[in-house]
């Protein structure tokens, strides 16, 4: 049974179930759910299961190969330590939430049909969206509106597609697609929408740092990874991710320099891993894919962690402005160093996670002499350095001292840090245990010399341009400013269309009602009067003279007919009347 049984439904029907639960028991079996989910996940056996047929097709739920499994893997580990981090927390929508999302995002990585993978691509939508709405701000629950909207754009492009797809091919099984037609195009659009990819990337970080700092954990780790995860299983080789993927991975270090909440600035940093990712997913050899992989499956690990060690300050102070922080390694030590290993895991640090993953895709490239894209990676990688490996915890833990003594984050905070943060070294000290997981064989070995040396010199040299940076006074200052990006078209565009819009269609109905109402339809209503009356007056004199109507009475009954067709409800009814006799045939018939 638990064989074929999809691991999304134990998430998803699992979360219907905590409503009915009370304390402790309900914490326990919140931690519960994805220690069983990953059970199932690793006795699935490989091939199709869990497959019924609907309609003629055949929907799969569980398509099993080592590419699913690595996502599978990856997604209950993180549902696992995000439910830890979130042990404290009293209010069951973020609980029911978070798991019905990852339930969605194990969907969308077993489905083996389109149908499917777009019903489970919609249920992440739905459910990550009150992740969003669960802080109960004014500015969440604008954030979230704009969230949705994006993503629903997103989703139609993928239903068309989808619709385009199996009509075109006969099939609703999908593997891998290429960019070639228009249902291909959609369902591209409709994924990288997902993936952040440039310029619809501005709803990361507009809506995730109005989440829950419980919630952020997962929206970090699910929605964009899903993406790539269908990016490398649907588009692997199209040669436009390269340089999508290279824009990704530089123009976020320039937004993140200059912005001064912690979030927003590790908003930027998930766009520009993004980016590598789909670097490597765009050069498509067996190399730059398992690069692809390794790095969804350690940035989802670091990433978690630099997003806990943050969301532990505003947990513990309120505050997540690097201008409101500084000194809190005094109280706050233990978190100090798991943030610190986040930030040398992002920046590829040797011995730890990002070190060796980033360097097979960046090796990728250098194959395939890329020249302009590798330097672009060099580029993005120092950066990289300087928002999230120093920025970070620098401003937050160092820096200047705010005077702010908060105590050190809850047990449940720490030990969740506490196993994203072995996760990363172990990963970086033992690639082998996460290279036998990929999806192809590839002989990678990340520690020669020369690739040593040649990540700490550019770390090296990164770190003593920020120190010359910081002390010459050149290094932008973190101010309180509202930084614009691509969201500000859409934001401002959709006043701009809202008022076109309004005063088009009000003045056209204003002008229709003038013409039509009180026009044409007034006319055509007295004429009716008229026309009636005068049918009516002649045709009754032949009636009223045969009968024996003197003429006195005959212009008396005439005067009776005539004001009671004066009244304006006589036309009405009348017109009416044929039609009650067509919908009465049509009912008949």
């Amino acid at each position: 049974m638990t064989s074929s049984f999809p691991p999304a439904m134990i998430f998803i029907l699992g979360a219907l179930l905590i409503p009915l639960l009370k304390g402790k028991i309900k914490s326990l079996f919140i931690l519960l759910l994805p220690l069983v989910t990953f059970y199932i996940i690793i006795n699935l056996p490989h091939g199709n299961s869990g497959t019924f047929d609907v309609g003629g097709f055949t929907v799969i739920l569980n398509r099993v190969d080592k590419l699913s499994l690595l996502f599978g893997y990856i997604f209950a580990i993180v549902t696992f330590i995000g439910s830890l981090y979130a042990f404290h927390v009293k209010e069951d929508v973020q609980h029911i939430s978070a798991l019905i999302y990852a339930g969605g995002a194990l969907g969308v990585t077993f489905a083996g049909d389109v149908f499917s993978l777009y019903i489970f691509w919609e249920i992440m939508t739905v459910a990550s969206t009150f992740l969003i709405l669960a802080r109960k701000t004014k500015k969440s629950s604008a954030a979230a509106y704009r969230y949705v909207l994006v993503h629903i754009v997103g989703g139609l492009c993928l239903l068309a597609g989808i619709l385009l797809y199996v009509h075109e091919r006969g099939t609703i099984e999908f593997a891998f697609i290429g960019l070639k037609g228009l249902s291909a195009w959609l369902i591209f659009i409709g994924i990288a929408i997902n993936a952040a990819v440039p310029p619809m990337h501005a709803w990361l970080q507009d809506a995730y740092p109005e989440a829950t700092v419980t919630g952020i954990i997962f929206l970090s780790a699910l929605t964009t990874k899903s993406a790539i995860y269908l990016m490398a299983r649907t588009f692997p080789g199209a040669e436009l991710l390269i340089y999508v993927g290279a824009a990704m991975t530089a123009f976020p270090i320039f937004f993140a320099m200059i912005e001064n909440d912690q979030r927003r600035v590790l908003c930027y940093s998930m766009i520009n891993q993004i980016g590598f990712m789909l670097v490597g997913i765009g050069i498509g050899t067996d190399l730059s894919l398992n690069g692809t992989v390794a790095h969804a499956f350690t940035d989802i690990l670091f990433k978690a962690l630099l997003f806990m060690s943050v969301g532990a300050v505003i947990h513990r102070t309120g505050k997540s402005k690097c201008t409101e922080l500084g000194g809190l390694y005094k109280t706050m030590p233990i978190t100090t160093a798991f943030c610190i290993i986040g930030a040398a895991s992002i920046s590829a640090f040797p011995l730890f996670s990002g070190f060796v993953s980033k360097s097979m895709i960046v090796s990728a490239v250098g194959h395939h002499k890329l020249v302009i894209v590798w330097l672009i990676l060099q580029f993005a990688s120092a950066g990289v350095l300087h928002h999230a490996g120093i920025k970070i915890p620098f401003f937050t833990f160092f820096g200047h001292d705010s005077g702010l003594r908060p105590k050190e984050a809850p047990w449940n905070m720490l030990v969740a840090m506490g196993i994203a943060a072995f996760g990363c070294i172990f990963i970086g000290c033992f690639p082998g245990v996460l290279y036998n997981l990929l999806p192809w064989a590839v002989d990678y070995v990340p520690y020669t010399p020369a690739h040593i040396v040649g990540q700490l010199q550019l770390l090296m040299f990164a770190i003593l341009a920020f120190t010359l940076l910081t002390l010459s006074g050149l290094y932008p200052p973190d101010i309180r400013t509202i930084n614009l990006d691509t969201d500000w078209f859409y934001r401002k565009g959709a006043r701009v269309f809202y008022k076109v819009t309004d005063w088009g269609f009000n003045n056209f109905n204003t002008v229709a009602d003038r013409i039509f109402i009180g026009g044409i339809t007034r006319r055509v209503n007295i004429f009716a009067q008229a026309g009636i009356a005068n049918a009516i007056n002649i045709g009754i004199t032949p009636v009223l003279v045969v009968s024996g109507f003197n003429k006195e009475s005959r212009d008396s009954i005439r005067k009776v007919i005539k004001r009671a067709l004066s009244y304006s409800i006589y036309p009405v009814g009348l017109i009416t009347i044929p039609v009650v006799i067509y919908l009465c045939l049509m009912f008949l018939l």
